[in-house]
């Protein structure tokens, strides 16, 4: 962390105008290193050498779908990287790797935009609003990381109104400082504490901030969060297999991570966009050496400011990572990246599960459209109703249904859970 630091200063310090040299350095660099030490990238590229940065292929999480010793550059193993899986959120998830250097400077970049808000990781409290293994090992396990690291965890399965209650009487007792989490189940909390009259930083004084992450945050949602609240409200987006990718700054703006990401805007055509245009996110991760992300298409349509330049680009809009609510039999109400935590039932790295949605076609009953190798067996199924049932409840209904493709919006974006239900 030390080192990630020290390199992090190192990288704020260079002036604008020598910026647009750097990141050149550092695509070509890392580039590079990938065509010389990795025979997955190289398999893709077809060379091991490159004249264009525009001659670079555009990825997909699709050219990740195949075990993750695979895909490790020449040095790296499973023993030496640091592994985690994707939330599936845009219905394709992988398993993915970071080398550790690589895995620091994320962190010490998060630390760092949390720090323009007034927010100390090390001591600053934070209420936390995500999931959590309903396992006893993997729950046991999150608890101890979340009292490592000075948080309370609200767990987001269930948030109907008693639930809620409980979570304001938390905030009636504990000293927050800032509230972290999905965007849609933080949005239920203020709407909640609107039908109620309550004002949460009059019954919590000590909190600062609210900073909200996966998921969209609409105008108006904003207004009501920063009404019912109380704080500013900081808008984060990111992907775990590459890093903060924008972070609101104190001046209202969404930074774009310019330190260990190369974001560009590309039309259909893989075209650079100017400025000012709407098109695909495309993201190089510049420091990762274990695993290539170049020129990653991360499924999100977005534009870049006109203002925006090489050392400080802003994310004028995003379009998309949007997620329904499920509304189930018994009232409960459980937001959509509830399945994230189903989907890792459903992942194996062996890769046979390609892509996947799940919608609610009943209160009772869902469908869950799959691409895959090889049908899912009867065993497979059953651990996956398992999953459900243990993460919502009792008695619903499952129809599996394999598909050679499945449905998109019209930006492309395959949405990993939709309710059908009004």
């Amino acid at each position: 962390m030390q080192e990630a630091k020290a390199e992090l200063r190192k990288i704020q310090s260079i002036p604008e105008q020598e910026f647009e040299n750097f990141i050149q350095n550092k695509k070509q660099e890392i580039v590079d290193y990938h065509l010389k030490n990795n025979s997955s990238y190289q398999k893709l590229v077809g060379k091991t050498s490159f004249a264009s940065w525009n001659d670079l292929p555009v990825m997909t999480k699709k050219d990740f779908q195949k075990p993750l010793a695979e895909r490790l550059s020449t040095g790296f193993s499973l023993k030496n990287v640091y592994v985690n899986k994707t939330s599936g959120s845009s219905g394709d998830p992988f398993i993915f790797a970071k080398d550790k250097f690589a895995h620091a400077l994320t962190w010490t970049n998060i630390i760092n935009r949390f720090g323009w808000h007034a927010i100390d990781f090390n001591s600053s409290y934070q209420a936390r609003f995500y999931g959590i293994p309903l396992d006893f090992i993997g729950n046991i396990k999150e608890r101890f990381k979340d009292f490592l690291s000075h948080r309370f965890r609200f767990s987001i399965f269930d948030l109907s109104d008693v639930v809620l209650e409980k979570f304001l009487q938390k905030f009636k007792t504990k000293k927050f400082d800032y509230i972290n989490g999905y965007t849609s189940s933080i949005v239920l909390f203020a709407k909640f504490l609107q039908q109620k009259n309550i004002v949460l930083k009059n019954i919590c004084p000590t909190l600062k901030v609210c900073i909200v992450t996966s998921e969209m945050l609409f105008e108006e949602d904003q207004i009501l969060l920063e009404k019912q609240f109380g704080v500013p409200v900081v808008n984060e987006y990111g992907a775990s297999e590459l890093d903060l990718i924008a972070f609101q700054n104190p001046e209202g703006e969404w930074q774009v991570n310019s330190e260990t990401l190369f974001v560009e805007i590309l039309d259909e055509d893989n075209t650079i966009l100017p400025y000012g245009k709407e098109g695909r996110i495309v993201i190089t991760s510049l420091y990762n050496k274990a695993h290539p992300f170049i020129r990653y298409d991360i499924g999100d349509i977005g534009i870049l400011d006109e203002k925006s330049t090489p050392k400080k680009p802003i994310l004028k809009r995003l379009i998309g990572r949007t997620n329904d609510v499920a509304i189930l039999p018994s009232g409960k109400k459980s937001p959509g990246l509830t399945f994230y935590y189903v989907t890792k039932s459903i992942i194996e790295d062996d890769g046979n599960v390609k892509e996947f949605i799940i919608k609610q076609t009943k209160i009772d009953t869902f469908e869950i459209e799959y691409v895959s190798q090889t049908e899912l067996n009867l065993n497979q199924i059953h651990k996956i109703e398992a999953a459900i049932t243990l993460y919502l409840e009792k008695g619903l209904l499952f129809t599996f249904i394999r598909k050679e493709t499945l449905e998109r919006s019209k930006s492309g974006k395959l949405k990993q859970f939709v309710s059908l239900v009004k």
